[in-house]
Protein backbone atom coordinates (compact mmCIF):
# COMPACT_ATOMS: atom_id res chain seq x y z
CA UNK A 1 0.00 0.00 0.00
CA UNK A 2 1.78 3.17 -1.17
CA UNK A 3 0.70 6.02 1.10
CA UNK A 4 1.21 9.78 0.95
CA UNK A 5 -0.76 12.34 2.98
CA UNK A 6 -3.83 10.15 3.46
CA UNK A 7 -4.66 10.94 7.10
CA UNK A 8 -8.37 11.26 6.23
CA UNK A 9 -8.65 7.74 4.78
CA UNK A 10 -5.78 5.57 5.99
CA UNK A 11 -7.53 4.23 9.10
CA UNK A 12 -10.59 3.18 7.10
CA UNK A 13 -8.68 1.51 4.28
CA UNK A 14 -6.33 -0.32 6.67
CA UNK A 15 -9.40 -1.58 8.55
CA UNK A 16 -10.95 -2.84 5.30
CA UNK A 17 -7.74 -4.56 4.22
CA UNK A 18 -7.26 -6.28 7.56
CA UNK A 19 -10.90 -7.43 7.51
CA UNK A 20 -10.32 -9.27 4.23
CA UNK A 21 -9.92 -13.05 4.62
CA UNK A 22 -7.19 -12.89 1.95
CA UNK A 23 -4.81 -10.63 3.92
CA UNK A 24 -1.66 -12.40 5.07
CA UNK A 25 0.37 -9.22 5.42
CA UNK A 26 -0.18 -5.51 4.80
CA UNK A 27 2.92 -3.65 3.71
CA UNK A 28 2.44 0.11 3.99
CA UNK A 29 5.11 2.35 2.49
CA UNK A 30 4.67 5.93 3.63
CA UNK A 31 6.19 8.20 0.99
CA UNK A 32 7.17 11.15 3.16
CA UNK A 33 3.74 12.17 4.51
CA UNK A 34 3.55 15.48 6.40
CA UNK A 35 -0.14 15.58 7.37
CA UNK A 36 -0.17 13.24 10.36
CA UNK A 37 -0.45 9.99 8.40
CA UNK A 38 2.78 8.68 9.92
CA UNK A 39 1.40 9.16 13.42
CA UNK A 40 -1.65 7.08 12.48
CA UNK A 41 0.51 4.34 11.00
CA UNK A 42 2.55 4.09 14.22
CA UNK A 43 -0.58 3.11 16.18
CA UNK A 44 -1.38 -0.14 14.37
CA UNK A 45 -0.57 -3.18 16.51
CA UNK A 46 -1.78 -5.93 14.18
CA UNK A 47 1.27 -8.16 13.49
CA UNK A 48 0.26 -8.37 9.82
CA UNK A 49 0.90 -4.63 9.36
CA UNK A 50 4.45 -3.74 8.33
CA UNK A 51 5.16 -0.03 7.96
CA UNK A 52 8.12 1.37 6.06
CA UNK A 53 8.90 5.10 6.09
CA UNK A 54 10.59 6.87 3.20
CA UNK A 55 12.64 9.88 4.24
CA UNK A 56 11.09 12.10 1.57
CA UNK A 57 8.32 12.11 -1.03
CA UNK A 58 9.71 10.17 -3.98
CA UNK A 59 6.50 9.18 -5.78
CA UNK A 60 4.03 6.32 -5.95
CA UNK A 61 6.32 4.21 -8.10
CA UNK A 62 9.09 4.39 -5.53
CA UNK A 63 6.68 3.27 -2.79
CA UNK A 64 5.35 0.42 -4.94
CA UNK A 65 8.88 -0.78 -5.70
CA UNK A 66 9.74 -0.74 -1.98
CA UNK A 67 6.57 -2.67 -1.18
CA UNK A 68 7.32 -5.27 -3.85
CA UNK A 69 10.75 -5.73 -2.36
CA UNK A 70 9.30 -6.41 1.09
CA UNK A 71 6.47 -8.72 -0.04
CA UNK A 72 6.61 -12.36 1.04
CA UNK A 73 3.12 -13.82 0.50
CA UNK A 74 2.21 -16.01 -2.47
CA UNK A 75 0.07 -13.30 -4.07
CA UNK A 76 0.62 -9.53 -4.09
CA UNK A 77 -2.05 -6.85 -4.61
CA UNK A 78 -1.40 -3.12 -5.06
CA UNK A 79 -3.88 -1.24 -2.85
CA UNK A 80 -4.03 2.57 -2.74
CA UNK A 81 -4.40 4.24 0.67
CA UNK A 82 -7.52 6.18 -0.35
CA UNK A 83 -11.02 4.75 -0.71
CA UNK A 84 -11.29 4.64 -4.51
CA UNK A 85 -10.64 0.89 -4.60
CA UNK A 86 -12.47 -1.55 -2.33
CA UNK A 87 -10.78 -4.71 -0.91
CA UNK A 88 -14.14 -6.47 -1.17
CA UNK A 89 -13.20 -6.89 -4.86
CA UNK A 90 -10.17 -9.01 -3.98
CA UNK A 91 -12.22 -12.19 -4.29
CA UNK A 92 -12.70 -11.76 -8.05
CA UNK A 93 -9.23 -10.19 -8.45
CA UNK A 94 -7.43 -13.15 -6.88
CA UNK A 95 -9.63 -15.96 -8.24
CA UNK A 96 -7.73 -16.47 -11.55
CA UNK A 97 -4.45 -16.62 -9.61
CA UNK A 98 -5.79 -19.13 -7.11
CA UNK A 99 -7.17 -21.32 -9.91
CA UNK A 100 -3.80 -21.26 -11.65
CA UNK A 101 -5.22 -19.61 -14.77
CA UNK A 102 -3.26 -16.34 -14.53
CA UNK A 103 0.02 -14.85 -13.35
CA UNK A 104 -1.25 -11.26 -13.25
CA UNK A 105 -4.79 -9.90 -12.90
CA UNK A 106 -5.87 -6.32 -13.64
CA UNK A 107 -8.99 -4.94 -12.00
CA UNK A 108 -10.62 -2.89 -14.74
CA UNK A 109 -12.94 0.07 -14.23
CA UNK A 110 -14.17 -0.21 -17.82
CA UNK A 111 -16.31 -3.32 -17.51
CA UNK A 112 -19.88 -3.38 -16.29
CA UNK A 113 -19.94 -3.95 -12.55
CA UNK A 114 -21.35 -2.60 -9.29
CA UNK A 115 -22.74 0.93 -9.16
CA UNK A 116 -20.05 3.53 -8.59
CA UNK A 117 -19.42 7.23 -8.33
CA UNK A 118 -19.05 8.67 -11.83
CA UNK A 119 -15.39 9.50 -12.64
CA UNK A 120 -14.30 12.62 -14.51
CA UNK A 121 -14.93 12.40 -18.26
CA UNK A 122 -11.55 13.67 -19.49
CA UNK A 123 -9.64 11.53 -17.00
CA UNK A 124 -11.25 8.40 -18.38
CA UNK A 125 -10.83 9.53 -21.99
CA UNK A 126 -7.12 10.07 -21.32
CA UNK A 127 -6.90 6.64 -19.70
CA UNK A 128 -8.47 5.05 -22.77
CA UNK A 129 -5.91 6.79 -25.00
CA UNK A 130 -3.03 5.58 -22.84
CA UNK A 131 -4.46 2.08 -22.74
CA UNK A 132 -4.89 1.93 -26.51
CA UNK A 133 -1.32 3.10 -27.11
CA UNK A 134 -0.01 0.58 -24.58
CA UNK A 135 -1.98 -2.21 -26.27
CA UNK A 136 -0.63 -1.30 -29.69
CA UNK A 137 2.97 -1.38 -28.50
CA UNK A 138 2.91 -4.33 -26.11
CA UNK A 139 0.50 -6.53 -28.05
CA UNK A 140 -1.57 -7.13 -24.89
CA UNK A 141 -5.26 -6.20 -25.05
CA UNK A 142 -6.22 -4.45 -21.80
CA UNK A 143 -9.11 -2.11 -21.10
CA UNK A 144 -7.60 -0.17 -18.15
CA UNK A 145 -3.81 0.08 -18.03
CA UNK A 146 -3.85 2.82 -15.35
CA UNK A 147 -5.89 0.89 -12.78
CA UNK A 148 -4.42 0.68 -9.30
CA UNK A 149 -5.71 -2.86 -8.81
CA UNK A 150 -3.11 -5.26 -10.11
CA UNK A 151 -2.60 -8.67 -8.49
CA UNK A 152 0.48 -10.82 -9.08
CA UNK A 153 2.07 -14.10 -8.22
CA UNK A 154 5.08 -13.34 -6.04
CA UNK A 155 7.43 -14.81 -8.66
CA UNK A 156 6.19 -12.21 -11.16
CA UNK A 157 6.82 -9.34 -8.75
CA UNK A 158 10.35 -10.59 -8.13
CA UNK A 159 11.05 -10.84 -11.86
CA UNK A 160 10.21 -7.20 -12.62
CA UNK A 161 13.20 -4.85 -12.70
CA UNK A 162 11.21 -1.66 -12.10
CA UNK A 163 12.72 1.85 -12.27
CA UNK A 164 9.90 4.42 -12.32
CA UNK A 165 9.37 6.57 -9.21
CA UNK A 166 6.06 8.20 -10.01
CA UNK A 167 2.79 7.27 -11.74
CA UNK A 168 4.60 5.91 -14.79
CA UNK A 169 5.04 2.71 -12.79
CA UNK A 170 1.72 1.44 -14.23
CA UNK A 171 2.99 1.68 -17.80
CA UNK A 172 6.32 0.13 -16.84
CA UNK A 173 4.67 -2.79 -15.05
CA UNK A 174 2.39 -3.51 -18.01
CA UNK A 175 5.23 -3.42 -20.52
CA UNK A 176 7.51 -5.64 -18.45
CA UNK A 177 4.75 -8.12 -17.65
CA UNK A 178 4.01 -8.32 -21.38
CA UNK A 179 7.70 -8.70 -22.22
CA UNK A 180 7.97 -11.53 -19.70
CA UNK A 181 5.16 -13.45 -21.37
CA UNK A 182 3.18 -13.72 -18.14
CA UNK A 183 -0.48 -14.71 -18.41
CA UNK A 184 -2.70 -11.65 -17.84
CA UNK A 185 -6.39 -11.62 -16.94
CA UNK A 186 -8.85 -8.80 -16.30
CA UNK A 187 -11.84 -8.63 -13.99
CA UNK A 188 -14.39 -5.88 -13.40
CA UNK A 189 -14.17 -3.93 -10.12
CA UNK A 190 -16.07 -1.22 -8.30
CA UNK A 191 -14.60 2.28 -8.25
CA UNK A 192 -15.32 5.40 -6.19
CA UNK A 193 -13.47 8.30 -7.80
CA UNK A 194 -12.44 11.32 -5.76
CA UNK A 195 -11.61 14.88 -6.75
CA UNK A 196 -8.61 17.08 -5.91
CA UNK A 197 -10.37 18.66 -2.94
CA UNK A 198 -10.73 15.15 -1.53
CA UNK A 199 -7.03 14.39 -1.97
CA UNK A 200 -6.49 13.21 -5.55
CA UNK A 201 -2.81 13.76 -6.36
CA UNK A 202 -2.13 12.97 -10.01
CA UNK A 203 -1.67 16.14 -12.12
CA UNK A 204 -1.51 17.04 -15.81
CA UNK A 205 2.30 16.94 -15.56
CA UNK A 206 2.06 13.36 -14.36
CA UNK A 207 -0.25 12.67 -17.30
CA UNK A 208 2.42 13.78 -19.76
CA UNK A 209 5.07 11.75 -17.95
CA UNK A 210 2.85 8.64 -18.03
CA UNK A 211 2.32 9.06 -21.78
CA UNK A 212 6.11 9.19 -22.24
CA UNK A 213 6.49 6.03 -20.12
CA UNK A 214 3.83 4.16 -22.11
CA UNK A 215 5.68 5.01 -25.30
CA UNK A 216 9.19 4.33 -23.95
CA UNK A 217 8.48 0.98 -22.35
CA UNK A 218 6.03 -0.07 -25.04
CA UNK A 219 8.62 0.58 -27.74
CA UNK A 220 11.15 -1.54 -25.85
CA UNK A 221 8.69 -4.45 -25.84
CA UNK A 222 7.97 -3.99 -29.56
CA UNK A 223 11.68 -3.92 -30.40
CA UNK A 224 12.29 -7.05 -28.34
CA UNK A 225 9.49 -8.93 -30.09
CA UNK A 226 10.70 -7.87 -33.52
CA UNK A 227 14.21 -9.00 -32.56
CA UNK A 228 12.93 -12.46 -31.68
CA UNK A 229 11.24 -12.76 -35.08
CA UNK A 230 14.38 -11.73 -36.98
Amino acid sequence: MPCYNEVATVDEIVSRVLASPFTGELIVVDDGSTDGTRDRLSRYDDPRVKVFLQSENRGKGSAVRRGFGEASCEFVVIQDADLEYDPSDWDSLLAPLVRGDADVVYGTRMQEGPSHRVPYYWAMIYNRMLTRLSNMLTGVWLSDVATCYKAFRLEVVRSLDLRENRFGIDAEITAKVAAGGWRIWETGISYTSRNYAEGKKITWKDGIAIFVCVFRYGISVRVRKLGKRA
